[in-house]
């Protein structure tokens, strides 16, 4: 018993180091999380172009779509958000005020007086907090210039990790003893199966999510539906909490524009999403790649939205299904190779 337990403490103090390193040196980690992320959703693309075209147009030319597809989608909702903006802030404003209706009216009854105060409360911290909040902008703004330098490292990175990621994988190997090249080839292999495997399936899961609810909210009749099914796709990234935050936003708006029958639609459109996606769409586009607990989910979502806030529970997923792939492959016993039986000669 006590072998394992310094055993354990080796490799709890060995993660915690990792970590510390990871945190330390967090814009390159993040740059290389979505370098890995890039590789292993343009790598099938970049394959299937390198058979007509050299190696290095391939990479080019897929990562030329990988940029200027999601550089499309993002100019189109910025011209949508762009010419409904007043809009935009109007039905919000109207979602909010027939929210404060509905809760003092029956059942709830609450006192108006309430809302007042949290809105006098509201007011009196951002006067109070005036300089912070600025301070916190300007402090923003450094971090738009930290994330574009942390995007050019991860395209820097992904050029050469699809151009020639095989032969640096066979770089690294080669640097161990030979004893443990095997154990890191298989390690590995099995991690970026499961990586790429997870990545591509929530990039589906995502895509039919945002569908799901862009052709809903078009037949609710719900206004600014482009700018909601964008961020219904990105809210979707984070399992299990993504995608109904991002639909109760668009409830609120419902409320506002079409009233309560259509706001209480759009919120039954949750439950429904919710088992399709459960149900449907993580069986079969992601249980080959990636087969944890419901609960393991949870928890590392959790765990990773207090460790990094929401960049954490977007990493956490992937990050808990790469080990457990790992530790499941390099637990498995290595099949022995087939010897023929060497056939007598007939005397």
């Amino acid at each position: 018993m006590s072998d394992y337990a310094w055993r354990l403490l080796v490799v709890a103090a060995a993660a915690y180091l990792v970590l510390m390193v990871l945190g330390r040196f967090h814009l390159i980690t993040l740059a290389g999380f979505l370098a890995l992320v890039i590789t292993s959703v343009v790598r099938p693309l970049v394959d299937l172009a390198a058979r007509v075209l050299p190696r290095p147009l391939a990479v080019l030319a897929g990562l030329a779509v990988a940029i200027l597809v999601p550089a499309g989608l993002l100019a189109l909702l910025g011209e949508s958000i762009a010419d409904d903006v007043s809009r935009l802030a109007k039905e919000f404003q109207g979602g909010l005020d027939r929210l404060e209706k509905l809760l003092e009216g029956a059942p709830l009854r609450l006192d108006p007086s309430t809302f007042d105060d949290l809105q006098r409360k509201v007011s009196d911290f951002v006067a109070e907090h005036r300089s912070t909040l600025i301070s916190t902008a300007v402090s923003g703004a450094g971090r738009v210039v930290e994330i574009a330098t942390g995007g050019a490292l991860a395209l820097f990175m992904s050029v050469f990790f699809l151009h020639s990621g095989e032969r640096m994988w066979q770089w690294v190997a080669f640097q161990l003893p030979p004893a443990a090249r095997d154990h890191l080839d298989r390690g590995g292999r099995a991690g970026w199966r499961t990586f790429a495997g997870y990545t591509r399936g929530i990039f589906i899961v995502a895509a039919t999510n945002a569908i799901m609810v862009g052709i809903s909210l078009f037949f609710l009749g719900v206004p600014l539906a482009l700018p909601l099914t964008v961020l219904e796709f990105f809210a979707s990234f984070v399992p299990l909490v993504g995608s109904p935050i991002a639909m109760l936003v668009a409830s609120l708006v419902a409320l506002a524009a079409r009233g309560p029958v259509i706001a209480i639609v759009v919120l039954l459109l949750i439950v429904v999403i919710g088992q399709i996606e459960g149900h449907l769409l993580h069986p079969l586009v992601m249980s080959w790649a990636v087969s944890l607990h419901p609960v393991v989910v949870a928890i590392s979502v959790l765990a990773g939205s207090i460790a990094a806030g929401v960049i954490g529970a977007v990493v956490a997923v992937p990050v808990v299904s790469v080990l457990w792939s790992v530790s499941t492959e390099l637990r498995r016993p290595r099949p022995t190779p087939h010897r023929p039986v060497p056939s007598r000669r007939s005397s």
